[in-house]
């Protein structure tokens, strides 16, 4: 599954950018919010991605910020939201302001998002309240990867490994200075997780 794209900026819309990578246009949709922040066209540009799978369609919806992404993935796993609903709740506000409204249980602030029913807004707060960090709760920090970094990670998530158990290994590959080339850290990360 794709997990990150990085690449050039070809076209963007309030829903949709398209972003060019190794030769290859990548169709993301987006959030209204992911579109305010986007560079100029022609701009590098680098979407943390979620890779929805359908039998008859692969969807990719993209995120500037880890938050945003996280929060979309927890909006989907609510019964009656999907991928398209999820980017039109994110559109429609503020992520931080959602999570506010969802732990205090504000369904009619909810309900203002189009799209969004009292049934729908219920399911959220009944679905979602326990699970979101509380305001002012400072979410762990996303550590910054390098490209290689990434690679190596998609690599392992590729092989099989799960994600946080490939994550850490290439931490500990990283923090004993080994890093540099994808061999190099591929190498000692793999021989991290076969021990």
């Amino acid at each position: 599954m794709i997990a990150h794209l990085r690449g050039k900026l070809l076209a963007k819309h309030p829903n949709q950018a398209i972003v060019e990578t190794g030769g290859v246009g990548y169709d993301v949709t987006i959030s209204v919010p992911t579109f305010s922040d986007l560079p100029a066209l022609g701009a590098d540009v680098a979407l943390h991605i979620h890779t929805h799978v359908r039998e008859d369609l692969i969807a990719l919806y993209g995120f500037l910020r880890p938050a945003e992404k996280q929060l979309f993935e927890k909006l989907i796993t609510v019964s009656g939201i999907g991928p398209k609903l999820a980017i039109t709740i994110l559109s429609g506000m503020a992520a931080d302001e959602m999570v506010g409204a969802i732990r205090g249980n504000d369904v009619a602030r909810l309900t203002r998002i189009p799209g969004i029913g009292k049934k729908t807004a219920e399911r959220m707060v009944l679905e979602l309240r326990d699970k979101l960090p509380a305001p002012g709760a400072t979410a762990p920090a996303m550590p910054v990867m390098s490209a290689v970094e990434e690679d190596v990670l998609s690599a392992l998530v590729n092989l099989g490994y799960q994600r946080a158990a490939a994550e850490k290994a290439l931490s500990v590959a990283t923090k004993n200075g080994k890093g540099g080339s994808f061999d190099v850290m591929f190498r000692d990360a793999l021989a991290g997780l076969s021990k």
